[in-house]
C-alpha cells in the first residue's frame, strides 16, 4: 500500500513521486498484483469529494503528455498491468502499472508527473542500486524492507537527497529537502536552508 501511495498520491503530480519500483524478483509478481488491485479499486472523481481516491490531472495538456508516455510503453512492447485508459470526461488518467520496461526507456528515465508506476525486478542489492542510481534525477527514494542491515548498506549508496525507509515523502520541517544531479541545487527546510542564504568567510591570524 505504501508503494502505491508513493505514486498515486496527488495523481502522481509530485516532484518526489515514487514512479519507479524495483522489486526482488521472487516477490515481483505478487507485489505487482497487489499494487494493481489497489489501483483498480481506487475511486476516481471530483478531487474535493472526500470519498474520492484520485482526482483529475491539472490540465488537458498534462493528460495528453501522460497518455503519450503510456503509448510509448505499449509501442516498445511493455505490458500494461492495469490502468492506462481514459476515465469519463475530464483530465483523468486511471492509475497505471507498467511492467516489461527497459531500464533506459523514457518511462524510467524521465519525470512523467502522472499516476504511472513502472515496476522492474532486481536480483540482488547491487542490481537494485545500479538501477536506482541510473537516473538523471535524485530527489527522493524509499526502501521497503525489514532487513535493517541491508537498509543501512543501501542508504549511503543511493544517490538521492532524501531516503525514506518503509514510507515515502515523509517531510519534516527540521530535515533538509533537496536533490542530487538534475533535481536541483541547495536545500529547503532545516538548518541547511538558512545556510543557503549565508556566505562562508575564512579567517587566518598569524600570531
Amino acid at each position: 500500500a505504501g508503494a502505491a501511495s508513493a505514486i498515486f498520491f496527488n495523481q502522481g503530480q509530485v516532484c518526489c513521486a515514487g514512479s519507479r519500483l524495483y522489486v526482488q524478483r521472487k516477490h515481483f509478481d505478487n507485489v505487482v498484483a497487489d499494487i494493481s488491485d489497489i489501483a483498480n479499486a481506487m475511486k476516481l472523481g471530483n478531487g474535493l469529494d472526500p470519498s474520492v481516491d484520485m482526482g483529475p490531472l491539472i490540465s488537458a495538456r498534462q493528460q495528453e503528455r501522460v497518455y503519450g508516455y503510456i503509448e510509448k510503453g505499449r509501442e516498445s512492447g511493455a505490458t500494461i498491468a492495469c490502468g492506462g485508459e481514459q476515465f469519463g470526461p475530464g483530465f483523468f488518467v486511471k492509475p497505471t502499472v507498467i511492467v516489461d520496461v527497459d531500464q533506459k526507456h523514457s518511462l524510467v528515465q524521465e519525470e512523467i508527473f502522472g499516476p504511472v508506476l513502472v515496476a522492474i525486478p532486481f536480483d540482488d542489492e547491487a542490481d537494485a542500486l545500479r538501477m536506482a542510481n541510473d537516473s538523471p534525477y535524485g530527489l527522493g527514494a524509499s526502501i521497503w524492507s525489514n532487513d535493517l542491515a541491508a537498509v543501512h548498506r543501501m542508504i549511503p549508496r543511493i544517490k538521492s537527497g532524501s531516503v525514506w525507509v518503509n514510507c515515502h515523502s515523509a517531510l519534516d520541517p527540521a530535515l533538509p529537502f533537496g536533490g542530487y544531479k538534475m533535481s536541483g541545487v541547495g536545500r529547503e527546510m532545516g538548518y541547511a536552508a538558512i545556510e543557503h542564504y549565508t556566505e562562508l568567510k575564512s579567517v587566518l591570524i598569524k600570531l
